[in-house]
């Protein structure tokens, strides 16, 4: 625990006002504890016993004065210990997304969503309790105990002893509890993960779903993890209240105790009945906060846990490192020399040499898994090549800094990404919206005519994934986006491939226009798009077989001419 606060205190000494007024709130609450006990005695002794009319007006105001100060000091406590926790939260919100997402894309492709969404959620939100509630609430108790333990010994030290003996009997089997309670906190977390994942991929393949008729399969496949859940929570609950009933039946004993002993000395005359009644209160008091320690021990460990589960995200390091460098030209000179990359085992590119120039629009085809993905990745940055390099305007490109490097690039995936929201600033992603320089891109991107019959035209929100426009049109708008950055390098990863071949082939005119004075790289499976390509590289197995323009490829090139009988002319 004490390596858990370490973590959190950069955090936590920020609200040392707010702290302050939760420790005013705690010694308010806990002096009307004890006031509580005390009134007691003369409530007995001379309300009841001597009869003095005056206790009929005095105590009662006292009672109340005495709760009011409680209920108080519990509302300062309430408010600041939130104020506090939810704005911790906050912070390590923002800052475990920030360190996931400047994570290398190994990280990323690696990790289920589900899993980082459930530690920027169900994580965090169990930490909220470990940095504002716990310590206060441990302060306050113990506090408690130490003040009504002083007044029973006070009130009368050989009782105050025999009640006592018993909570030792309370300290061994609740820490045989609490590690308990972390494994299985460990375990919930884990498996709450593994539903959100469940649930990720349900609501992002509701296609498939449906088009399979698999929504049965799909639900008991959550219901198996959801099982699993309530039967971890459940043993966890199992455990948990078995410390509620056993410091109840400890107190029994030591209130039988006091009871039997205290009993004999009021007979003795040793001990009046008002001071009998105010220890008898005060032992009883005693044990309230001893429960509530114990239930505090209990939430710790699984805010323990899930602190393990963020704190490993931010003890990650990146391989890929920033340079120094800004590339502030435009990308003039590419070179991969001698490039070799791998992924464990697999060789995804090996031996690479190739040298652009600017002007220059080179097409990457082969077959699947032939390192046409892998080459992009590395002029991204996406990885690093275990031998060679990769040089832009004669600087490796570790030398320059990740985001100067990719401000630069303007890269169409494969896979369309489509914002929640207005189509303007999809095309402007990242960057402020210039609505004249919006509607440009999206004219060269032949997508003009289809945004300004939207209902809202260029501000119309699009729905998640882009559902509410067709394939087609997803493409132009990715195509509009990388327009839209006006970078020096672009770079088109079956771009077109949802695109008639008038559309491809008019977007391709106004391409070869915006493209002159740039580099453009093509990967594409149609034959129309990469048959004017001024280089076309031929991938095999992470190397490149051969190299030239589509009509000497297909003059020379036996593998170029098998690939172009399957490259596809919709």
């Amino acid at each position: 625990m004490r390596e858990s606060y370490k973590r959190f205190w950069p955090y936590i000494r920020k609200y040392k006002f707010q702290f302050l007024m939760v420790l005013i709130g705690i010694i308010l609450t806990v002096s009307a504890t004890a006031a509580t006990a005390h009134i007691m005695k003369p409530l007995m002794d001379n309300m009841f016993i001597k009869k003095e009319a005056r206790m009929l007006y005095i105590i009662p105001i006292l009672l109340v004065g005495i709760y009011v100060f409680k209920a108080i000091g519990r509302y300062i406590q309430s408010v600041f210990n939130t104020y506090i926790g939810l704005h911790i939260v906050s912070e390590i919100r923002e800052e475990l997304l920030s360190k996931m997402i400047h994570l290398d894309m190994q990280f990323l492709y690696t990790n289920r969503s589900g899993e980082l969404i459930s530690r920027i959620t169900n994580d965090i939100n169990r930490i909220q309790y470990f940095v504002s509630s716990m310590m206060p609430e441990l302060v306050r108790e113990s506090l408690t105990v130490i003040t009504l333990i002083g007044y029973v010994i006070y009130l009368n030290p050989t009782l105050a002893f025999w009640a006592l003996i018993v909570m030792p009997a309370v300290i061994i089997p609740l820490l045989q509890i609490t590690k308990r309670l972390k494994r299985l906190a460990h375990r919930s977390q884990e498996k709450n993960a593994d539903m959100v994942t469940r649930l990720t991929e349900v609501f992002n393949n509701s296609e498939i779903i449906k088009s399979n008729a698999t929504e049965q399969y799909e639900l008991e496949r959550f219901q198996n993890e959801n099982v699993h859940f309530f039967k971890i929570n459940m043993k966890s609950t199992y455990t948990s209240e078995l410390i509620s009933p056993m410091i109840e039946i400890i107190a029994a004993i030591g209130l039988a105790t006091v009871i039997y002993i205290g009993g004999k000395q009021v007979y003795a005359g040793t001990m009046s009945v008002g001071e009998f009644t105010a220890f008898l209160t005060a032992l009883g008091l005693v044990f309230q906060p001893l429960k509530g320690m114990s239930n505090i021990l209990g939430r710790v460990q699984d805010a323990q846990a899930a602190s393990e589960r963020v704190f490993q995200i931010f003890d990650m390091d990146n391989t890929i490192t920033d340079g120094q460098v800004q590339l502030n030209d435009p990308v003039k000179h590419i070179q991969f020399d001698h490039v070799t990359l791998k992924f464990d085992k697999k060789t995804a590119l090996n031996n690479i040499n190739i040298n652009i120039q600017a002007g220059e629009t080179i097409a990457l085809v082969g077959q699947s898994g032939g390192g046409k993905s892998s080459f992009v990745n590395l002029l991204l940055r996406f990885y690093d090549p275990i031998s060679g390099s990769v040089s832009i305007n004669g600087h490796d490109l570790k030398e320059y800094t990740q985001h100067s490097l990719r401000s630069q690039i303007a890269f169409v995936s494969q896979r369309v990404y489509i914002f929640q929201d207005t189509l303007a600033a999809n095309v402007a992603y990242g960057a402020t919206i210039n609505e004249a320089r919006v509607i440009e891109a999206l004219d060269m991107a032949d997508a003009l005519e289809f945004a300004q019959s939207l209902p809202d035209g260029i501000y119309t929100v699009m729905q998640e994934f882009g559902a509410n426009l067709s394939g087609g049109q997803r493409q132009r708008i990715a195509i509009a986006r990388a327009i839209y950055k006006h970078a020096s390098l672009l770079i088109l990863d079956e771009a077109t491939s949802a695109l008639d071949n008038e559309t491809e082939r008019k977007i391709q005119n106004t391409l070869n226009n915006y493209t002159k004075d740039k580099i453009t790289i093509l990967i594409a499976h149609r034959l129309s798009t990469v048959q004017d390509a001024n280089r076309i590289f031929v991938f095999n197995a992470g190397e490149i077989v051969a190299e030239g323009t589509h009509q000497n490829l297909l003059d020379s090139s036996e593998e170029y001419q098998r690939l172009s009988q399957t490259l596809t002319e919709n």
